[in-house]
């Protein structure tokens, strides 16, 4: 099992809908894990982890920027 991290942007028509919940782990079999949240009436922020075999990972990504999403990868120190 892979775990990276992502920073995720959300445009205010994608607020009221749980991509992070529901469809990365119901199509892709990941586990997302929400570690904060800054949300108001016209975007949404995220810090999410993602656990789960690499590809379906990298695929859930995909997902979340063919929706509309901006992903950005958090990299910490140490990080290859």
């Amino acid at each position: 099992m892979a775990l990276r991290k992502y920073f995720c942007t959300f445009p205010q028509d994608l607020i009221k809908e749980p991509i992070i919940s529901h469809s990365l782990n119901a199509h892709f079999g990941v586990i997302p894990n929400i570690r904060a949240a800054s949300i108001t009436e016209q975007m949404a922020m995220v810090a999410v982890e993602i656990e789960g075999e690499l590809d379906k990972i990298e695929e859930s990504v995909v997902f979340l920027r063919e929706r509309g999403v901006k992903v950005e990868e958090i990299r910490e120190d140490g990080d290859e």
